[in-house]
């Protein structure tokens, strides 16, 4: 990731999760730069048109279905929605960990993003952030 990718993709995140949501809790954190975060974009001719990070947990946290890889902060430029980028990364970072469980947080939303590349929802809806959430999860698909 050179400067200018990490600055357009943390100036996406800002415009679109303060911006536009108005989410007030903090958005850059330290697992950003800790080295097993897989970093996920895609560039247009206008800069980063859609991103996702995939944490990587030494054990499962509690709250995220015995998955030890996390995707989050999925994000997509207002011009660029509904053209499938999202879909695209996701199912890039399927094919590279989709042998194991994999969990993320979603917006309530944006569920049926997920539940179309196999991620199901566990648990009760919550807030986070003061915006509706459902955990989900996808099952590993056994290796070849």
């Amino acid at each position: 990731m050179t400067p200018d990718d990490a600055f357009e993709i943390f100036a996406l995140r800002t415009s679109v999760f303060y911006l536009e949501q108005r989410i007030d809790e903090e958005e850059l954190d330290d697992r950003d730069r800790d080295p097993s975060t897989l970093h996920v974009w895609v560039r247009d001719d206008r800069g980063v048109a859609s991103y996702l990070r995939v944490l990587e947990n030494a054990e499962p946290q509690p709250g995220d279905a015995d998955a030890r890889r996390l995707i989050g902060r999925v994000v997509t430029r207002a011009d660029r929605r509904g053209q499938g980028l999202s879909r695209g990364l996701l199912e890039h970072v399927i094919q590279q960990f989709g042998h194991e469980p994999i969990a993320l947080h979603s917006q309530t939303y944006v569920q049926p993003l997920y539940a179309a590349v196999g991620f199901e929802p566990y648990g009760d809806e919550y807030l986070e952030a003061g915006i509706p959430h459902i955990g989900m999860r996808r099952a590993p698909t056994p290796l070849p």
